[in-house]
């Protein structure tokens, strides 16, 4: 007796045969996965208390984003796409004019997104990079965490320190009081080690926390020996940390030179380490990433990838890990996977002029496998495989985008999009059925999320960003 059987449509396995079923089954047990293969010789096998028809439907492992930012869903788009303005409202919004109620209702509305477009595993820094990591105070990442499991989705939640020089100012909210704090890079320390001890592996498994760091690049310090000491200094006591716990390290921002200098004058990277965005490598970034096993997060729709090239199929030539990520919400993109793994082939292909790179299937296990890989949860993430958590979202392909019912794969990476996820399951557990989701009031998720915005951009002043910027129409660009 399962607990669930899923059968009748076409299974994408993910497994090492990268099998894929046309008329397949899962049996599921509790959180894990009993028996997969096809539908007659499953359905002989079990009876289950609940069945699912997947007629029409794609059945495949949960799709992992490498690559996200809390605090980003509520402030999308502002300053209409000039990176300057949004970059300076990120940086006072996280540090000053948001409030415990906008990471919670963040949270929520993250966590919620990522679910409905079948993502069930995702990292997320808590701030926006190395600009604002929001771990002045505990109470940022409980009460982020709390919102996650209340979804029910699986995260690693990625915290840190800011950048030199310290000490950098936050502010708390009572009411319409604002209150001004200086913050030591040893007390975000100590608040991100605490967020450790309390959440990682919380949430029956489904919360991990991971350590950030900002990323150095030499090329800002010329001769400022103190600088470089300062960046030693941080990178020394953030890798002590991960490598006491035992969990994973991840950067975002990688471009020319900067993995060079994280590997000789950092000894920052290694296996458990995934390094975003890295665009710009040199050749010799390529050996050191593969020599050392590091993993590699590349964000296809972000603006990095627009300002320089992530050399991803020389890095997969060179045996390094690739993953795909999102990078959030903000500015201009979104938590559809599906948009990102379109992103990535044409990206490349048009980079190297040669359509034959990136293709679906390569581009599938980025988000589902290798990610698993990359996160160290290849054992129990990744795949459609016996014993392996049952992890597993169903595509809903009686739709004329989706036809015919043929080719799967190329089907899901090439015309599939976040809104053709019908069911999620998560640890063995529905999360949502027949798009709806049964863990949470989708409603009132929304609803919080606005109320929270406008308390943030009364407190912040920044409302004429909601404006459309010069240049937005009538020409070929914003001024």
């Amino acid at each position: 007796m399962a607990d669930i059987l899923i059968s009748g449509g076409a299974v994408i396995t993910m497994n090492p045969d990268r099998a894929v079923i046309d008329d397949g089954a899962v049996a599921i047990q509790g959180d894990r996965i009993v028996a997969v293969g096809p539908r007659r010789e499953v359905e002989a096998a079990h009876t289950a208390l609940e069945h699912i028809d997947a007629s029409r439907k794609v059945v495949m492992p949960g799709l992992i984003d490498g690559h996200g930012h809390a605090g980003h869903g509520l402030v999308k788009t502002l300053g209409s796409g000039v990176s300057s303005l949004w970059y300076e409202a990120c940086e006072k919004i996280y540090a000053e004019a948001s409030d415990e109620e906008f990471w919670h209702q963040e949270a929520l509305l993250t966590s919620l997104g990522r679910l409905k477009f079948g993502v069930t595993c995702g990292v997320s820094y808590l701030g926006g990079g190395d600009s604002v990591m929001r771990t002045d105070d505990p109470v940022f990442g409980d009460l982020h965490c709390k919102a996650t499991e209340q979804v029910g989705v699986r995260e690693f939640v990625a915290v840190g320190p800011r950048r030199p020089p310290f000490p950098s100012q936050f502010s708390r909210w009572n009411g319409d009081q604002k209150r001004n704090t200086d913050v030591s890079m040893e007390q975000q320390l100590e608040t991100s080690e605490s967020l450790i001890e309390r959440w990682h592996g919380g949430a029956d498994g489904k919360i991990s926390v991971c350590m950030t760091l900002p990323v150095h690049d030499p090329r800002i310090y010329g001769d400022g020996v103190r600088a470089v000491g300062e960046a030693v200094a941080q990178a020394r006591a953030v890798r002590e940390i991960t490598r006491r716990h035992g969990v994973l390290f991840t950067q975002d921002g990688h471009t020319t030179g900067s993995i060079k200098f994280a590997h000789d004058i950092l000894d920052i990277l290694g296996p458990d380490a995934l390094m975003s965005h890295s665009t710009g490598l040199t050749e010799e970034e390529i050996r050191l990433c593969a020599e050392t096993d590091t993993k590699i997060v590349h964000n296809p729709s972000s603006a990095a990838s627009y300002a320089a090239h992530c050399p991803v199929p020389d890095l997969l030539d060179a045996g390094v890990t690739v993953i795909l990520g999102t990078d959030g919400t903000a500015p201009d993109r979104s938590y559809d996977m599906f948009r990102h793994m379109f992103q990535c082939s044409r990206h490349h292909r048009s980079y190297y002029k040669d359509p034959s790179l990136m293709p679906p299937g390569k581009v599938l296990e980025m988000t589902t496998i290798d990610s698993a890989k990359a996160l160290g949860l290849e054992n129990n993430l990744g795949s459609l495989e016996t014993g392996k958590k049952a992890d597993v979202i169903l595509i809903d392909m009686f739709k004329p985008h989706l036809y015919p019912l043929n080719m799967p794969v190329h089907r899901v990476v090439g015309f599939a999009n976040g809104n053709d996820i019908d069911t999620v399951i998560v640890d063995g557990k529905v999360l949502m059925r027949n798009r709806s989701v049964v863990t949470i009031d989708e409603a009132e998720v929304l609803e919080g999320a606005q109320r929270a915005t406008e308390t943030m951009l009364d407190r912040s002043g920044l409302r004429h960003l909601l404006n459309d910027a010069d240049g937005f129409w009538g020409a070929s660009r914003l001024s």
